[in-house]
């Protein structure tokens, strides 16, 4: 079975998705005049002031929530898993992914202002599916339904559950000895409380605890590099080379080809911070704002933060520490990298940091799911949506690590597809929008 999903995860994340994913960023970063360049300090401004309109949470709360979703696993085991499969270099390729893929979570977060309607209980209601219905037409809707079909798949067997859970089963075993049933249990049921509450509860909570534990990780892995400061200049040399060249077998170190290296750049990266993949739009589309303009620059920042702070960080703690040519994987090639510094503690801490980067994930992509599903069948049966979600979290604890990886992977690919194919469809309407807005501004 997992050889036969790895084929399926070699075709889907081969050359025409990766194409079309970096492809769509450059495209509308040149379109946009590198935005996320000229307009990132603006765009940093509005998450505090941009709060006048119509919507169902703040901004700040909306990309709280969209941050809940991204900064999580992808972070720490993701950017490790890249690391270890397709060597220093594909640190790179995130790099790549993540500045294109600016531009793209802008253009989503636009949309989903630009085209958001509201539910059958009054709730506002947007992302990809209801800009494909509303802004191309009903010829698209077979899109829009592929889209929140595989939104749910997404949400109950890919980032939203299985890559979360194991990871935090895995990561307090490796530091507890706790079973993962256990862990699992416990974990299941603080979800429920969570979802059952609706998204002003899934709002609270990232608010609380997303700034917080993103500042806390962010002085742990510049305290292992402050450790490591002489190796900085070797380690970025040896990013970039190894980007642009095969990387040899060292170590526990297999090798990477270069192609390696690109693959599990960008899709690691993706997975991270989501660009591209239709997610982070959902929870744009709640925010309290008129301006989609406004909207969609606040969303790219929610890239900048995972990917250019913390997926780098991360990275250059495993490779400054040297760990990444060892025997060891996924959570416990970070925990490694901490232990260099913080020794017995490293991976406890490392742990703590685990436990809520992917608790707020789950909870994040449950309402992703939830309104995927709401749109398929009508708000009578988001009940059955949010038992199933909390029962695949159960679940979560059982499955074999590879397996977890492989099936998210194939899954987001799918959810990306139709969003990207939106995104070039309606990009006309983004730049009529962002220099209408801007030429506005400027007078």
């Amino acid at each position: 079975m997992l050889n036969l999903l790895n084929q399926i995860d070699a075709f889907v994340w081969g050359p025409p998705l990766l194409f079309l994913l970096v492809g769509t960023g450059i495209y509308l970063t040149i379109r946009l005049g590198l935005l996320q360049i000229t307009r990132l300090p603006q765009a940093f401004r509005l998450i505090f002031t941009s709060d006048s309109g119509k919507g169902d949470v703040s901004s700040f709360a909306a990309l709280c929530t969209a941050l809940a979703a991204t900064v999580g696993t992808g972070n720490i085991i993701g950017v490790a898993t890249a690391i270890k499969v397709g060597g220093p270099g594909a640190l790179f390729w995130m790099w790549m992914a993540a500045f294109f893929g600016m531009a793209t979570k802008y253009a989503e977060g636009l949309l989903a202002i630009k085209y958001r309607t509201t539910d059958e209980n009054g709730a506002v209601a947007g992302g990809p599916m209801h800009y494909i219905l509303i802004g191309m037409g009903e010829k698209w809707r077979p899109l829009a339904i592929f889209f929140a079909v595989a939104g749910v798949l997404v949400a109950l067997l890919g980032i939203g559950t299985f890559t979360q859970v194991n990871s935090i089963t895995e990561s307090v075993q490796n530091t507890t000895s706790i079973a993962p049933a256990l862990t699992a249990t416990i974990l299941a049921i603080l979800v429920a409380v969570a979802v059952f509450g609706g998204l002003k509860s899934i709002s609270n909570i990232s608010t609380a605890v997303v700034p917080f534990m993103a500042i806390i990780y962010i002085i742990g892995t510049l305290t292992v590099i402050a450790f490591n400061l002489d190796k900085i200049p070797g380690t970025l040399a040896l990013v970039f080379t190894s980007a642009f060249s095969p990387v040899a077998a060292v170590g526990g170190f297999a090798g990477a080809s270069i192609r390696t290296a690109i693959q599990n750049g960008v899709a690691r990266g993706v997975f991270s911070n989501e660009s591209g993949l239709g997610s982070a739009p959902i929870a744009a589309a709640a925010a309290k704002t008129d301006e989609p303009v406004e909207q969609g620059l606040i969303s790219m920042t929610g890239t900048f933060i995972d990917t250019l702070i913390i997926c780098t960080l991360t990275g250059l703690t495993i490779l400054v520490t040297g760990v990444w040519n060892s025997s060891l994987d996924g959570v416990s090639l970070t925990q490694s990298a901490f232990s260099t510094v913080f020794g017995n503690f490293g991976p406890s801490l490392l742990t703590a940091f685990l436990v809520l980067f992917a608790f707020t994930t789950i909870i994040g992509w449950n309402y992703y799911g939830e309104r995927c599903f709401e749109f398929l069948f009508g708000v009578q049966f988001i009940w059955l949506y949010r038992l199933v979600f909390v029962a695949m979290v159960l679940l979560g604890g059982f499955i074999e690590l590879d397996m977890v990886w492989v099936i998210a992977d194939i899954v987001n690919a799918l959810m990306a597809l139709p969003n990207l194919i939106a995104l070039l469809v309606l990009s006309p309407v983004i730049i009529a929008e962002t220099k209408k807005y801007f030429t506005k501004k400027d007078k």
